[in-house]
């Protein structure tokens, strides 16, 4: 049956265990896990700079993916989220000298939440690009906000971001980078994983299944008693949520935050990286992102118009791979397997 196909693809996921156990994904998602907590130990400390990058960015990826691959919604204006969680860590570390990680990750949710809620709204309402039109817009005004609003916002100079306390402790009398790539890197993991575990139950779960129903057939879906608009809200503000906490999470990194991060080239970066995974798969995503940092890293240091090669190399994916680097390798995994059960038999 066709239900049965999907669930095995890495879109539809199955919630059980034994299933979970049975993915290749999962072993393979194991083994990244055990790569990255060795990381700081066996690799340089601008390796672990990237990846701890990635950590943030991979938890955004997370929340927009739930928005455009599973509710199918595309966003231009994602990073209006992003920033909201960036620049609230900002103003309760150098503003209200709230130094506690913690408090910032909290906060960033709530006002995340209350964002998106306002906003969602309003675009769910709409689909296809009248709603990608609607966040880009959405997206542009917060940036004329942050930028003209100096004595608020920083202007485009922005805000620095003070270190954060860790679990109560504080650590600054650390240098910058084994902080960063110490204690901050496992915490930043640890949320990570947390993150990935909680969005892996709700895609596996019946609210994820009537997401998959509103965006393969709003129609149907309606009629089988699914609200369609508050199933879009829903996972809106979900997905406005992840994308704060990623923020928050690279706040520390990037140590001083500006109105660029809302920019619509930033939101197309979101869009780029989970094209470049493939977001018909639940890891596309976070692949996609750590493959566009670490390119991003060697093709920015040897070429000048850095943007050109990423262009081309969007349009090939669209065309020649639209599954995504996660859709290409599972169908070069699946031929392999078939070849073999061809040649056992």
């Amino acid at each position: 049956m066709k239900t049965d196909k999907l669930s095995s693809m890495g879109s539809e996921p199955n919630g059980s265990f034994a299933a979970l156990i049975r993915k290749r994904q999962t072993w393979l998602l194991l083994a990244g896990i055990l790569c990255f907590v060795l990381l700081p130990r066996i690799g340089g400390q601008y390796t672990s700079y990237l990846v701890l990058t990635f950590f943030g960015y991979g938890v955004a990826l997370l929340g927009f993916n739930l928005l455009f691959g599973y509710t199918g919604l595309l966003s231009f204006g994602h990073a209006l989220f992003f920033t909201s969680g960036a620049y609230t860590v900002s103003y309760l570390t150098a503003k209200f000298a709230i130094p506690y990680m913690e408090v910032s990750i909290v906060v960033a949710v709530v006002v995340a939440v209350a964002i998106a809620a306002l906003i969602g709204a309003i675009c769910v309402r709409y689909i296809k690009i009248y709603f990608a039109l609607l966040m880009l817009a959405f997206g542009m005004l917060t940036y004329s906000f942050l930028i003209k609003f100096y004595y608020i916002t920083g202007g485009d100079e922005g805000m620095p971001v003070l270190r954060p306390h860790l679990l109560g402790f504080d650590l600054s009398s650390m240098s910058k980078m084994d902080f960063l790539t110490g204690w901050y890197y496992y915490y930043v993991l640890t949320v990570f994983i947390i993150a990935t575990w909680i969005m892996w139950r709700i895609v596996s779960s019946h609210f994820g299944l009537a997401l998959r129903a509103v965006r393969d057939n709003p129609e149907k879906a309606y009629y089988l008693g699914i609200d369609v608009r508050r199933y879009r809200w829903y996972a809106f503000i979900i997905s406005g949520a992840y994308a704060a906490v990623g923020g928050a999470l690279v706040a520390p990194v990037i140590g001083n935050v500006d109105p660029t991060l809302t920019y619509w080239t930033h939101s197309g970066t979101l869009v780029f990286m989970t094209l470049l995974g493939g977001f018909t798969n639940f890891l596309g995503p976070l692949l996609g992102g750590l493959v566009y940092i670490f390119l991003q890293d060697g093709v920015m240091s040897l070429l000048h118009y850095w943007r050109f090669v990423f262009g081309a190399m969007l349009a090939f994916i669209v065309i020649a791979a639209p599954g995504g680097l996660a859709g290409a390798i599972e169908l070069i995994a699946n031929k392999y397997s078939a070849k073999k059960d061809a040649l056992g038999g």
